[in-house]
């Protein structure tokens, strides 16, 4: 198949074009480098199936495909606030253009969506069903809203248009090709290690994050956009709950022993609780992840030891 991929040069992106290139697809990788990188597509530049296109979502495009995977938009706290307004708009008339797109060439449609969309939950671990607790106008609502927004969009045109669309909410995911500056606690807490800098451990540590290795969300997200019965929303994420001091201690033993932990205020709004209930992933898709925490992370600081200036 022809198949697009926004955001095609970020973390995910790049890990999703692998597997579609290695699975004798053609693709094309829309990107415009706020998050992305072409370091990370490297190998495909100059294969005869592959294309990449500079390209930022918030302006139309034409072109034509069978599947649009729309991954296209920065999902790190640190990124997303850096300038919130082109955030929403990537979210909001990037979402919109690329549903245009599917409407037109009638591909299928895949939006990745996020946990963000249950907001500081009230409900643990979280269902699809949940409809979440997020602060409209809060610092994290450009993310939180645009994601809520670009679903209630892929909806619309869905039964408006009958686009076929898939809705993914994926959970925390870590693994190889994380930016070591994205703010998210699992590239920081490396970084910091490999760097022989204070671990920084916002609030108590108390609140809790599940962990979903990069290679078993891929594989989810792919059996979602080609399982035939269900539109989604589903969750995708490791069920597996750690508290984020367990996480820095684990990097910390892993790394250096002997590196420090200071605790910082807790950032507004920033969730407490934050879990996938994934019966519906296993229930629709057979999906449920593989790959342990230690494992994951094993791979993660490999790949950051080689990258990272120490």
């Amino acid at each position: 198949m022809k198949i697009l991929v926004t955001g095609g040069a970020g973390f995910l992106g790049s890990h999703l074009i692998d597997r579609l290139m290695e699975q004798g697809h053609e693709v094309l990788c829309l990107d415009n480098y706020f998050t992305g990188t072409k370091q990370n597509i490297d190998g495909w530049i100059g294969h005869h199936r592959f294309e990449l296109i500079r390209h930022d979502v918030t302006e139309p495009i034409r072109l034509e495909c069978d599947r649009i995977y729309h991954l296209a938009c920065p999902a790190s706290p640190v990124h997303y606030q850096y300038n919130p307004v082109k955030t929403i708009k990537t979210n909001v008339m990037g979402t919109l253009n690329m549903l245009g797109l599917a409407k037109r060439v009638k591909a299928r449609f895949l939006l990745a969506s996020t946990s963000e969309v249950y907001g500081d939950p009230d409900v643990h671990p979280q269902p699809e069903e949940y409809r979440g607790n997020v602060n409209t106008i809060g610092i994290r609502s450009c993310y939180d809203e645009g994601k809520r927004v670009a679903e209630t969009l892929a909806f619309d045109y869905h039964r408006q248009n009958g686009v076929d669309i898939r809705v993914m909410r994926i959970f925390n995911t870590y693994g190889p090709r994380m930016l070591e500056n994205d703010g998210r606690v699992v590239s920081n807490f490396i970084a910091q290690a490999l760097k022989g800098i204070p671990l920084t451990v916002y609030g108590d540590g108390s609140q809790t994050r599940s962990f979903c290795y990069v290679s078993d969300l891929i594989e989810g997200m792919m059996r979602l956009m080609e399982n035939d019965e269900h539109l989604g929303p589903v969750n995708i994420g490791n069920p597996g709950e750690y508290t984020i001091l367990q996480l820095a201690e684990t990097i910390q033993k892993t790394i250096d022993p002997d590196a420090e932990i200071v605790f910082e205020p807790l950032p507004q709004d920033d969730p407490k609780q934050r879990q996938p209930d994934i019966t519906r992933a296993k229930n629709w898709l057979d999906w449920e992840p593989t790959v342990d925490l230690k494992n994951g992370l094993e791979k993660t600081i490999a790949d950051f030891r080689a990258r990272v200036q120490v």
